[in-house]
């Protein structure tokens, strides 16, 4: 290996070490917690902190930004030394990292373990709303089923989107508490936006959003028939990173389901299952890999 094709690598190297997935998903966990609170507020005169929520959101932003141009900066110095053919950029790994519970820290051996959420009843009532599917019955709930972390709610729910089943998505949303629930508005957009540049073949612009829209829409609505439109909308525009359209805060349950239920419906558009959600799975061949 050459000098110079050793530089590349090293360049390369650093380039997909940089953690752009962490900061997005940090990004999005912020953002959620601010549209709990934005809820929450309205029906309190305190502002419960959603100013500072607000100015650490935009912090999250602008070191997403930064990483993001240096990698752009990395594959420009690249093509200037003539390196661009042989350091294809390589997909967009930032999905993996909300999905990746490595990056949770591991509970102290003596720790007390923190207590359930008891927000459980407004996100079953939420849930019921969205997709018209009640709770079940205590009496049918099963003793011994095991509790799920987001990651998995996501595959699940993505599994349930594919095979058309509104009752088992109904189910699942169910049987989870209201903190893994809402945890799904920080994890899926990464994995939302690396679907659509799949689906598309190339990164979402904001020109895309009526072709994304046409192809989800439907779907989404079908089984999720009480959600607002604006809340897909919103999730469509920010995957193309197009303006949002200016509404009401909405429920913050909304975008968690909807979100999920949106990458169900482009998992099932690229035909793929939901096992492709594990961060340990192989890298899904995209439109621009089957391409080149």
């Amino acid at each position: 290996m050459s000098l110079l094709q050793e530089l590349g690598a090293q360049l390369r190297a650093t380039s997909d070490e940089l953690p752009t997935g962490l900061v997005t998903v940090a990004m999005e966990r912020l953002r959620t917690a601010t549209d709990l609170l934005n809820w929450v507020r309205q029906t309190s005169v305190d502002p419960l902190g959603v100013p500072t929520l607000g100015n650490a959101t935009e912090h999250a932003e602008h070191a997403a930004a930064a990483l993001r141009l240096s990698q752009d900066a990395i594959a420009a110095y690249l093509g200037v030394l003539g390196l661009s053919a042989d350091a294809g950029a390589p997909p967009d790994r930032d999905w993996r990292a909300g999905l990746d519970d490595e990056i949770k820290p591991a509970p102290e051996p003596d720790a007390t373990p923190p207590p359930p959420g008891k927000l459980g009843p407004w996100w079953q009532a939420r849930v019921e709303k969205l997709t018209g599917e009640a709770p079940p019955h205590p009496d049918q709930v099963t003793s011994d089923r095991k509790p799920v972390n987001t990651s998995d709610l996501l595959r699940r729910v993505a599994a349930g989107v594919r095979s058309g089943d509104r009752a088992k998505l109904g189910r699942d949303l169910h049987a989870v508490t209201a903190d893994t629930g809402l945890a799904l508005s920080a994890v899926t957009p990464p994995v939302l936006r690396r679907l659509a540049g799949d689906l598309l073949g190339h990164e979402p612009r904001p020109e895309d959003l009526a072709r994304l829209r046409t192809a989800a829409a439907e779907r989404v609505r079908a089984l999720l028939p009480g959600t607002p439109p604006a809340v897909l909308d919103t999730l469509l525009a920010r995957i193309c990173q197009a303006p949002a359209p200016a509404t009401a805060p909405a429920h913050p349950a909304d975008s968690a389901v909807t979100s999920s239920v949106l990458t169900g419906v482009l998992l099932a558009r690229l035909g793929r299952d939901a096992a492709t959600l594990d961060p340990a799975a192989p890298e899904p061949l995209s439109r621009r890999d089957g391409d080149a």
